[in-house]
């Protein structure tokens, strides 16, 4: 049986390596005859996540090809999105409250459809929000994401990025939809002010939807991304 590794180094070139470490590796490809790009992850940890994303289609997510794994790793092939992530963005300047309720729209339009599957993301932050090069958004990086499961009291695995991450990711209780939502709470409020609500809150019209996400309760936070959607 041919190996998923021997047909990509048959078929494909690296173009370009973007992280390499012992947890982790990712690396654009391009088939040599059609020229098309794909995004190769290999990482350690659980392929749930994106075994379910293989069976999704939708315009604010990256198409994903393939997951193999075996002892060692999981190996994802998934689309190259071309186009500049929020973070890019912010580099250069702050958003508008327009340009925040339609970004953040569309992030809760891709919260729906993971969550509806028990698919937790865990990891919203400015560099993990793409828009492309037609304008469309899209929500990526699922590596730290996790599946929702009834009767468990918290996550197995402490993850997350400083200061988006929600309480209940650092072992306090088990992560929901609710925990995403925290992390949307702070990423409007970066982009917004640049700054994390800690240190100092957007004032605006939109300040209350984004204490809201942010609560430390999160019994006191929007329910889902549908109704935070709608609050927007």
């Amino acid at each position: 049986m041919i190996s998923l590794d021997n047909i990509l180094k048959e078929q494909y070139s690296v173009i370009k390596v973007y992280k390499k470490t012992e947890e982790k590796s990712i690396l654009l490809l391009r088939h040599n005859e059609l020229k098309k790009d794909i995004i190769c992850k290999k990482i350690k940890g659980n392929s749930e996540s994106y075994k379910f994303l293989r069976g999704i289609s939708f315009p604010n997510l990256p198409a994903v090809f393939e997951v193999t794994e075996n002892e060692e790793e999981i190996t994802v092939l998934e689309e190259f999105i071309s186009g500049i992530s929020i973070a890019e963005v912010l580099a250069d300047g702050l958003y508008d409250e327009w340009g925040v309720k339609h970004i953040v729209k569309a992030v809760c339009d891709a919260l729906t459809v993971i969550h509806s599957y028990g698919i937790v993301h865990r990891d919203i932050k400015p560099e993990n929000i793409m828009i492309t090069d037609d304008g469309t958004v899209k929500l990526i990086d699922f590596d730290a994401a996790r599946l929702f499961k009834n009767g468990q009291s918290k996550d197995t695995k402490i993850i997350g990025t400083a200061g988006y991450a929600a309480p209940e990711q650092l072992g306090l209780a088990q992560s929901d939809e609710r925990t995403d939502i925290f992390a949307v709470g702070v990423l409007m409020n970066v982009m917004l002010t640049g700054e994390h609500p800690s240190k100092k809150l957007y004032k605006g019209k939109l300040t209350k939807i984004i204490e809201k996400c942010i609560q430390l309760d999160p019994q006191k936070r929007y329910a889902n991304a549908e109704e935070l959607k709608k609050s927007l």
